[in-house]
């Protein structure tokens, strides 16, 4: 997803808007005519309201698979510290990794902090020896290997 971190969006969303996005993100295939009869509005209203809420960049659609029942047992974040001028580039090179699933631009100790998912510790290994420092640019790593999700939303 991209950031629109510091960025005001200019649309503001109504109280129906916020009912919209707030009960797909409790169940994403709710029906529209539920939603519609909730709200004592029309299902083709709230088709237009969720398509303008999904070209806003409000709402994206997407499948969230459960990482432990696609055999990826081993999953941990790691801060990267990188030379300074060099820190775009090796974002833009990790991020093509399979292994990353997000990447973020940090300040403080790490200039850059990934989560990766791997099926098991020596994948991991390989993952941080083979490739991660192998990258150009990436001066020192710390890894927090996973032990227990213990909350896990999608905002």
């Amino acid at each position: 997803m991209e950031s629109n971190i510091g960025n005001k969006h200019p649309d503001r969303l109504d109280d129906i808007d916020l009912h919209i996005i707030n009960a797909l993100r409790a169940d994403g295939r709710v029906a529209f005519a539920q939603l519609a009869e909730q709200l004592n509005v029309s299902p083709g209203m709230i088709r237009q309201r969720y398509n303008r809420l999904v070209d806003l960049g409000y709402l994206k659609v997407v499948a969230v698979t459960n990482p432990l029942m696609m055999g990826k047992r081993t999953m941990s974040m790691i801060g990267i510290r990188t030379d300074g001028r060099k820190m775009m580039d090796v974002a833009s090179k990790i991020a093509k990794f399979d292994e990353v699933v997000y990447i973020v631009a940090t300040s403080g100790r790490y200039d850059l902090m990934i989560e990766v998912f791997c099926s098991d510790h020596e994948d991991m290994l390989n993952f941080m020896t083979e490739k991660l420092a192998k990258v150009d640019g990436v001066r020192e790593t710390e890894s927090f290997i996973y032990l227990k999700i213990i909350k896990e939303i999608y905002f």
